[in-house]
């Protein structure tokens, strides 16, 4: 699987996003009792907590970035992420293919391969 995109939004009703820089490293955690959206998936930085959301919607998903939707299946709990480009209408982001599930079950299969 190629790289996987999202934009972060929201960022202004929490603590805006002057600190993201690229490269910032940052986490997702899906948020399934969010009682306006059960595919959310929210954004936090370490010592901060959250930060914003994954983008879930045509106004506030930027260019071919995808929607939270579209990688709320292809994630765990959790991910680990990082800032690819911060501008004045959202956060791009790309996840750590360590934290996408089809290269954690191709790593499993591997070690069970090994292991026999």
């Amino acid at each position: 699987m190629s790289k996987v995109y999202f934009t972060l939004t929201g960022t202004k009703h929490y603590f805006g996003k002057e600190f993201l820089k690229k490269g910032t490293k940052i986490c997702l955690e899906k948020e399934p009792d969010n009682e306006y959206d059960k595919e959310a998936i929210k954004v936090t930085y370490e010592g901060l907590g959250k930060i914003g959301y994954v983008a879930n919607s045509s106004y506030t998903v930027i260019g071919d970035s995808m929607s939270a939707g579209r990688i709320y299946d292809k994630i765990g709990k959790k991910a680990k992420v990082k800032v690819v480009l911060v501008t004045n209408h959202g956060t791009i982001c790309s996840i750590s293919k360590k934290s996408l599930l089809d290269n954690q079950k191709k790593v499993k299969k591997s070690e069970v391969e090994i292991e026999e």
